[in-house]
């Protein structure tokens, strides 16, 4: 799988070396050995996770920008698509946000015996962190992965981003059903029209990379609370 992973990672003009690989590598195998005890993915075959976690988080390095900045991964479960990143972009600080305690100490463990002094673990739901003024506008890039429909997403994303940064959520065949429905809680939000990107993973149909560039600053009111929004997206 190196190859494939060497390859995705060359789309953004970006060397991996050895060692990045490796630890790759000893990620997945920290990430299926926990899974035995704690479910963090469906996926347990070795084979499978090497495209359908490593390889599917790498496909987003083409869509963030070069040079030192911070990145959040939403929901972030098990660890994708944000701790394949801090391994490939070492220049970046990665925010792993996971409300579940124990999926966030798996992940604050995983970064430990792999060294990666870049990586951040917070158990704050995201409606939280969205009104916490240590994360609330402060990141370049806020990405998802298998968290929600388009239209939440963007609730829970859109106001961790800077101005000038961007959201990445990673969809699949329902992506054309669910944009319709987000337009008005992405300008809401201060989002701009989004890019769809087609991710080119091997094995993935119909798998997509949707892109929001943060034009404008979030409302006060937003995101909601939990109990606020009784289950009723922005639309």
């Amino acid at each position: 799988m190196n190859a494939l992973w060497t390859e995705i990672a060359a789309r953004a003009n970006l060397p991996l070396t050895s060692g990045q690989l490796e630890l790759l590598s000893r990620y997945l195998d920290l990430l299926l050995q926990t899974n035995e005890r704690m479910n963090l993915t469906r996926i347990t075959d070795r084979v499978s996770a090497e495209v359908q976690h490593v390889g599917d988080a790498l496909t987003l390095l083409p869509y963030i920008p070069a040079g030192p900045l911070r990145l959040a991964d939403v929901g972030s479960g098990g660890g994708v698509p944000g701790l394949p990143l801090a391994i490939a972009r070492p220049d970046a600080e990665v925010l792993l946000l996971e409300a579940t305690k124990k999926k966030a100490t798996f992940l604050s463990q995983a970064a430990g015996e792999l060294g990666l002094t870049n990586i951040r673990v917070s158990d704050l739901r995201a409606e939280d962190a969205g009104r916490d003024p240590n994360f609330r506008e402060t990141f370049d890039v806020v990405c998802a992965r298998a968290v929600g429909t388009l239209d939440w997403l963007a609730e829970w994303c859109l106001p961790l981003v800077k101005k000038g940064g961007r959201m990445l959520a990673m969809k699949g065949p329902r992506a054309a059903e669910e944009l319709p429905l987000a337009e008005h809680a992405i300008r809401l939000l201060g989002g701009g029209s989004p890019d769809v990107h087609p991710a080119d993973l091997p094995g993935s149909r119909n798998h997509v990379i949707i892109q929001i560039r943060k034009t404008g600053k979030t409302p006060a009111a937003y995101p909601r609370s939990s109990t606020a929004t009784r289950g009723k997206p922005l639309r």
